[in-house]
C-alpha cells in the first residue's frame, strides 16, 4: 500500500467523532469502529506493515461503514433478513464509502481499503470480486477485524456471538472469507480475547 500517498486531513479526535456517528447510525452500543481499528492495528503490527500503512488502515477501520450512513437506509437497523433487492442495494455501501472519504479529503489508500473491505479471499466478496493476494493486505486485515467485531458487538435486536463462537467462525472461514495467514495470526495472537467495545471505550 505504500505506493499510495496518505492524506490525513483530520485529527484523531475528528476521526473518532465521525466513527461514533457511524456507530450510532448502525446502532452499535459501544465503540464498534474503534474496536475494529484496535484489532487491525495489532494484526498490522504483527505482519510488519509500516507506520504509513498502519495509519491508512486505522483511518479506514474507523470510517469503514461511512457508506452505510451516507445511504441512510432504514433496513440497516431492522432485525430481519434482507430481501434480494435490499441485499443488492446494501452491497453498494463500500463504493459509496469510497466516494464519501474522497469528499473528506482522504487519499487513494484509504479510499481503496474502504472499497475493498468486503472482498473475500476466495473471490466471492464484493464489490469487485477480488481474490487472494490481489486484495491488498490491509483490506484482508480489515475484513477479518470487521467481521469478528460485528459478530461479537451488541446491537439492539441482534444476537452477539461469544468470542469463542466468533473465533470458531474465523477458523472455519479461513481460505474462504479470510486470508488463511491472517486467520492463523489472529488466533495465534489470541485477539479474540481482546477487550469488548465497552471496555475499549472505558
Amino acid at each position: 500500500m505504500e505506493m499510495f500517498r496518505y492524506n490525513h486531513p483530520y485529527p484523531e479526535e475528528r476521526l473518532l467523532e465521525i466513527s461514533s456517528q457511524i456507530d450510532a447510525f448502525e446502532q452499535y452500543e459501544y465503540a464498534h469502529g474503534l474496536r475494529i481499528a484496535e484489532i487491525a492495528e495489532a494484526l498490522s503490527r504483527a505482519v510488519g506493515l509500516s507506520g504509513h500503512d498502519r495509519a491508512m488502515l486505522r483511518s479506514a477501520s474507523l470510517l469503514h461503514d461511512i457508506g452505510e450512513m451516507a445511504m441512510n437506509r432504514s433496513y440497516i437497523s431492522q432485525d430481519r433478513k434482507l430481501n434480494d433487492i435490499e441485499l443488492l442495494d446494501m452491497r453498494r455501501h463500500p463504493i459509496v464509502g469510497e466516494l464519501e472519504v474522497t469528499k473528506l479529503g482522504f487519499g487513494t489508500g484509504v479510499q481503496l481499503l474502504i472499497r475493498w473491505h468486503h472482498e473475500w479471499w476466495n473471490g466471492e466478496g464484493y464489490p469487485d470480486r477480488l481474490s487472494g493476494s490481489s486484495i491488498p493486505l490491509g483490506a484482508r486485515i480489515l475484513r477479518l477485524a470487521d467481521c469478528f467485531a460485528s459478530m461479537t458487538d451488541r446491537r439492539p435486536g441482534r444476537k452477539a456471538y461469544s468470542p469463542t463462537e466468533a473465533a470458531k467462525y474465523v477458523v472455519n472461514a479461513a481460505g474462504l472469507e479470510f486470508d488463511p495467514a491472517i486467520s492463523d495470526l489472529f488466533l495465534k495472537l489470541r485477539l479474540y480475547e481482546a477487550p469488548s467495545t465497552k471496555e475499549v471505550q472505558e
